[in-house]
């Protein structure tokens, strides 16, 4: 069994910074790529931020380039996402994601966390 666990959302006004943490424990023999999706009330859930397993690439939403940074730590199976420069447009639930593959059974998987909100006032 694999849990991610995210932290890290709460309410801020519009120019502020919020950092998001989301840590992976369980069965997990490899982590591979991670990344961030956020659904906002009413719109799909769409991505935010990708990081390779090594954490050599990453890739943005045109939203959020050049304002938020997706970052990880291998070491503790985490993955960051730095929220700078916050607009009421990013108010959103947001999710982390993984790649990875399980111990027991020895298999590839997909997981998802339960989301932290994240509100952005004006």
């Amino acid at each position: 069994q694999v849990r991610l666990v995210e932290s890290g959302g709460g309410l801020v006004q519009s120019g502020g910074s919020l950092r998001l943490s989301c840590a992976a424990s369980g069965s997990i023999l490899a982590l591979n790529a991670m990344g961030w999706y956020r659904q906002a009330p009413g719109k799909q859930r769409e991505l935010v931020a990708t990081i390779t397993s090594s954490g050599g690439i990453a890739t943005y939403a045109d939203s959020v380039k050049g304002r938020f940074t997706i970052s990880r730590d291998n070491a503790k199976n985490t993955v960051y996402l730095q929220m700078n420069t916050l607009k009421p447009e990013d108010t959103a639930v947001y999710y982390c994601n993984a790649d990875l593959i399980e111990r027991s059974p020895f298999r590839p998987r997909n997981y998802w966390g339960q989301g932290t909100q994240v509100t952005v006032s004006s």
